[in-house]
């Protein structure tokens, strides 16, 4: 196979990066401003402002008001847009080509040089986005797995935060998070499209002047390492829902972990895709679900692996046994070849399918250099990819999914129904199954 991303890297005096890849056969670019700053990087109390300054960035900057912001992307035809996770946050926009340098600039001094204007405003649509939220239990259940796996870790916290907290946070506090985050040195600024490297690179050396300098540079480092917790519990959140929804998972694999590509595969193979057997016998033969699914997240120095389901409460148990019943035949028995081939075939795809576009090359890139991770080419990739064993599945799913150090978490009226459910899923007593 041919190999299809090649990117050049800047690091900048004074602090920040420059990373791009140039597709001279498309007019547009996508560009993002990626800090590498998230919910895992907030203080007790700080809950959920890295989120709200994200909002904020939008209300103003030293030279632009937020209605002149989005005149000035409307009247290029541009998508600008933003997002914040556990660890970093992105600002980002996909125009035409000769739409560059303008569109650098605002977003430049959006990041960078915010006015914090209408912050309470803000700070009421971001209380409401938190309460939308909390009444979506198939999205919630997640977060509380989260915290049950990480505890009062800072990746165990929600990404929005609480209402408390931005209902009380005030401009300096915004400020001075601003001024220790959103610097030169933790900034990475990431192009892909029609665009010169060389362009970014000086457009950045002349917006870039002013920025948030080294004196936060220690601000940037991660926190604490997450403690590797040998044991799980289960915690019960009473919710008048017409379906319970639960949640069991661990500890995952780092984003460096070389067995990363093995854990992407077995996600496939127990519960990812349509083809998968969670999906498979839990939802097509029998009927019991509409929503079934594994996930793997991926973390700079941990990771977490999980299973949901949403059902009628008289299916919970049933449920339950047979997703215990499919990961202990993966532990016993590994995966059949047609589904490990199958599972190869379809990471590859997606890898190369989700390669195609200006936006998710510029997202490739940006996230793995903020975040300090390698960047392969997609023949290495893939070469990974096919280099999966059966043996590498089967001993991976033993260690990340044994019932000793699963957390269960469920959302549901009776607390009885995910008792038995526990029951079901062995090796956490019934005794440590909690209100929360």
């Amino acid at each position: 196979m041919t190999q299809i991303q090649k990117y050049s890297l800047k690091q900048l005096d004074g602090g920040g990066r420059v990373v791009s890849e140039k597709l001279p056969a498309v007019r547009s670019i996508s560009l993002g401003f990626w800090l590498g700053s998230g919910s895992r990087h907030e203080r007790p109390g700080e809950g959920g402002i890295s989120h709200f300054i994200e909002h904020l960035l939008f209300k103003g900057s030293d030279r632009y008001g937020a209605v002149e912001i989005a005149q000035i992307f409307d009247s290029i035809g541009a998508d600008l847009n933003a997002a914040t996770s556990r660890e970093y946050t992105v600002v980002y926009a996909r125009f035409l080509d000769e739409h560059l340098e303008e569109a650098f600039e605002v977003i430049a001094d959006m990041v960078l040089r915010p006015a914090f204007k209408e912050i309470d405003q803000e700070r009421e649509v971001v209380v409401e986005e938190i309460a939308m939220y909390e009444d979506s239990p198939g999205d919630l259940i997640t977060d509380y797995l989260t915290r049950s796996i990480f505890g009062e870790h800072p990746l165990g916290n929600s990404v929005l935060g609480t209402a408390d907290v931005i209902s009380s946070v005030n401009e300096g506090q915004l400020r001075r998070y601003h001024s220790e985050h959103y610097t030169r040195p933790n900034l990475v600024i990431a192009g892909a499209g029609n665009v010169d490297h060389q362009e970014l690179v000086t457009l950045a050396a002349r917006h870039l002047d002013g920025a948030n300098g080294d004196r936060a540079t220690a601000q940037t480092a991660l926190p604490p390492p997450v403690p590797q917790r040998t044991a799980g519990g289960a915690c019960f959140y009473q919710k008048d829902t017409q379906q319970y929804h639960v949640c069991f998972g661990g500890l995952g694999l780092s984003r460096s972990s070389e067995e990363k590509y093995a854990a992407s595969i077995l996600d496939s193979i127990l519960g990812s895709t349509a083809s998968s057997r969670l999906f498979q016998e839990v939802r097509e033969k029998r009927g019991l679900v509409y929503s079934i699914y594994s996930f793997a997240s991926f973390y700079s120095d941990t990771g977490l692996v999980g299973i949901y389901f949403g059902c009628r409460g008289d299916s919970v148990a049933e449920v339950t046994g047979i997703v215990c019943d499919q990961i202990s035949s993966i532990m016993e028995d590994g995966p059949q070849d047609r589904e490990l081939a199958r599972a190869k075939e379809s990471a590859k795809g997606k890898i190369v399918l989700g390669m195609e576009t200006t936006h998710s090359r510029m997202s490739r890139l940006g996230k793995l250099t903020v975040t300090g991770s390698e960047i392969l080419s997609i023949d290495e990739i893939i070469e990974r990819v096919n280099a999966v064993t059966a043996d590498d599945i089967t001993g991976l799913a033993r260690r990340l999914y044994n019932p000793e150090k699963l957390a269960a978490v469920a959302i549901g009226t009776d607390v009885s129904v995910f008792e038995e459910a526990v029951r079901r899923l062995g090796g956490v007593p019934e005794a440590r199954v909690r209100m929360c």
